[in-house]
Formats: structure tokens, sequence, C-alpha cells
């Protein structure tokens, strides 16, 4: 693994665990370190989990869950992207899309075909410059209230050649990542 800033990328690597510890060391203790507490959404924890160390020190983080999913009325399975954390003072290096690829490299061997995550509006411009597509409906989740519609921003990505996202009235049938 490289560390440190040389011309080499940091290596990513998978996670054994990801805790709030590790979330932390990354984003510091502030109260909202996602900026979706107004939200007042419950997420669902990720499964797997891959990171990015600096002299010993975890700097950014992408993690995975399968999530059952409603598309067009038909169920579906995609793999959700959640979790995404760079720490502050590196961002605009390059992190979150070696975090990001080295989760969706992994994603294209779950099965589902279709990657998911949800963001801030601040958020997509650097999403699609990472290939993932907007999806411009609504989009229902679930919380422990019953389901709601998304607030923030749900975009996709092909996880197998060829895959599009189906038509239809899109619902995730969890709470979302």
């Amino acid at each position: 693994m490289t560390e440190g800033l040389s011309s080499a990328a940091p290596a990513v690597v998978r996670l054994a665990e990801y805790t709030k510890t590790g979330q932390r060391e990354i984003l510091g203790d502030g109260a909202d370190p996602f900026g979706v507490a107004d939200t007042g959404l419950t997420w669902l924890p990720k499964d797997v989990h891959f990171g990015v160390r600096q002299r010993g020190r975890l700097v950014a983080h992408a993690g995975l869950v399968r999530l059952p999913m409603a598309i067009g009325g038909a169920c579906a399975e995609v793999v959700g992207v959640g979790g995404v954390a760079v720490a502050p003072e590196l961002r605009g290096r390059g992190l979150a899309r070696l975090a990001v690829a080295a989760a969706l490299d992994h994603a294209r061997t779950m099965g589902p075909r279709h990657g998911l995550l949800f963001c801030r509006p601040t958020l997509v411009p650097l999403y699609r410059r990472l290939g993932w597509r907007a999806l411009e409906q609504e989009v229902r989740v679930e919380q422990p209230d019953g389901p709601v519609i998304m607030p923030l921003w749900t975009l996709w990505t092909p996880l197998h050649d060829g895959a599009r996202w189906p038509a239809g009235e899109i619902r995730v049938l969890s709470l979302p990542m």
C-alpha cells in the first residue's frame, strides 16, 4: 500500500470493519458529518467497506449494501453505495474516485445490474464525473414510520455492460443506505 502523498495513487483496501471510530478518523467529531441530518432519515449500515489510508490514518471510505427494490412493480436488487467520505483537508485529490471505483469493482461481483446512491445536490457534479446518472423521478424509501419520498438526489450507475435503468415507479424496500 502506498502511504503519503506521492505521485502514485494511494492503494484502496477492503476494510474488515468500518465503525464510528473510522468515520471520526476521516471526518472528525461533527454532529452531522454527511450533512444530511436535516432530512430526518434513518440509514442502513453498509456490509462491505473500502478505504484509503495515508500515513496510517483512514482518510477515505465507501461502503456497499445490497438493497431490495421495486421498479415499475417488478422486484429487483441494486447495490447501494453509501458512507462515501474523504477527510476535508484531502478533498479534491481523487480519493473519493479511488474509494468509489474500488467499491464498484466489488459491486460488479455481487450480481445486481445497478448501483444506487443518494447525495446532496452539491455532490451531484462529482458523481456525474464518476459516471453516475441522475434519476429525475421521485424515489420512495422505507423509514421506521413508513415510506417517504427521498429528499436527496438519487443517482445510478450500470454495474454490467448493457444495463439500463428500468422504467416505472421506484421504491427502495428497505431503509436507504
